[in-house]
């Protein structure tokens, strides 16, 4: 590259720094929805909202395909292990938002057959709370999620370094 007065000048960057900033931008997620978060979920990726311009283009419903895992709504006992399950399959990096108070901490009653929240066994990143959160709150998430992702502040991100100071890298 040549500045305006022609001197050369030489762009240096982790190929890692590039690949997060590509990642943050081109999220593929899967929904979890089981509740009115779910429904909420849906109206963020027709029109009127469009989660699309914010990097999350083709919703994916084969956990291999995406990186992103949107929980929405209540998770039962009977079902954690088929969560747990879905977060396994998905392609890593992996990512996980956390969307309304049942998904979060359990929901407002604190059923025996309920989840107190999802974190209990999958690595939450981003938390939205609300019964059910508006589109805008999802949408902070998602931004949220994309900052993280860029300063390499997500779960996934560092395992990945505690691994590589492990073996000395």
């Amino acid at each position: 590259m040549r500045t305006p007065d022609g001197s050369s000048v030489f762009l240096t960057t982790k190929l890692e720094k590039l690949l997060d900033k590509a990642r943050a931008n081109s999220l593929w997620p899967y929904p979890f929805g089981t509740a009115c978060c779910g429904i909420e979920f849906m109206s963020v990726m027709m029109g009127h909202y469009d989660l699309s311009r914010f990097g999350a283009e083709v919703v994916r419903f084969s956990p291999r395909q995406s990186d992103l895992l949107i929980v929405a709504g209540t998770i039962t006992d009977k079902m954690a292990p088929v969560l747990v399950r879905i977060y396994e399959q998905m392609a890593e990096p992996k990512y996980v938002i956390s969307m309304g108070a049942c998904a979060c901490t359990g929901g407002f009653y604190r059923a025996y057959h309920v989840v107190q929240g999802i974190d209990e066994f999958i690595p939450v990143d981003v938390y939205v709370p609300g019964c059910p959160p508006t589109p805008e709150a999802l949408f902070a998430g998602v931004v949220k999620l994309q900052e993280m992702i860029e300063r390499g502040e997500t779960h996934y991100q560092r395992m990945v370094a505690a691994r590589r100071a492990a073996a000395g890298e």
